[in-house]
């Protein structure tokens, strides 16, 4: 039997390793069933339990589940459609994940594997600093295969991006809008305050006053 501190007690009988649990306020708990003799240790069983849910808890949490994404090229890609692939390799390199770079042949392209190779290598150079070459580019039926790996773990990478959101201060776009916005409603407020109530003219408080006219009396004949 084992003691509540790691100690080890030694051979005692079931009903005295009993007697002994209920003196302590401990559970007797059989760590070890098929030693012979078993071995039992004296702990709080709930306790442990606890350690144990918070200890697979944490393992969870900091558990990273790798992803493989995947960019498929043309060897004679436009410019600007490279440009907008390499954007997305970089953004999968800084998220941490592993990219799969695939060069799709047709027809007469699959004569020319060399044009795939110099694409998958430029493509390498460009993103040299945030991924390595996992795999070295390599014939797959019509297509050639690159995989390239981040320099930094998924862990870190998601890390920087929560130090990242709470760390970025307001665009000064955002902040001069909010100063606009404030200084409108300052200014609506001083209006409110300064204006000054107009009471209303109804048509039976606007009568007309008629002006009498002067009657000429006609002359005598």
């Amino acid at each position: 039997m084992v003691g509540p501190n790691g100690e080890q007690v030694g051979i005692v009988r079931v009903e005295d390793a009993l007697r002994l649990a209920a003196e302590a306020d401990l559970d007797l708990v059989e760590v070890a069933p098929m030693a012979k003799p078993p071995v039992a240790k004296l702990m709080d069983f709930g306790k442990f339990k606890y350690e144990a849910a918070m200890k697979a808890r944490e393992a969870r949490k900091n558990q990273v589940n790798t992803v493989i994404k995947e960019i498929k090229l043309r060897p004679k890609i436009d410019p600007h459609d490279y440009g907008t692939k390499k954007g997305h390799v970089e953004r999968f390199l800084k998220g941490g994940d592993k990219v799969k770079v695939t060069i799709m042949f047709r027809g007469r392209e699959q004569s020319r594997p060399e044009l795939g190779y110099r694409l998958l290598q430029r493509l390498a150079e460009d993103v040299l600093e945030l991924g390595t070459v996992e795999s070295a580019p390599k014939q797959d039926g019509r297509n050639m295969i690159m995989v390239l790996a981040p320099t930094k773990k998924k862990s870190e990478a998601k890390a920087e991006q929560r130090r990242a959101r709470t760390t970025t201060p307001d665009s000064p776009s955002e902040t001069a809008e909010a100063t606009e916005a404030e200084a409108t409603e300052a200014s609506q407020v001083v209006e409110a305050s300064q204006a000054v109530e107009t009471p209303e003219v109804t048509a039976d408080a606007a009568t007309e006053v008629e002006t009498p006219q002067e009657t000429k009396a006609a002359p005598a004949e």
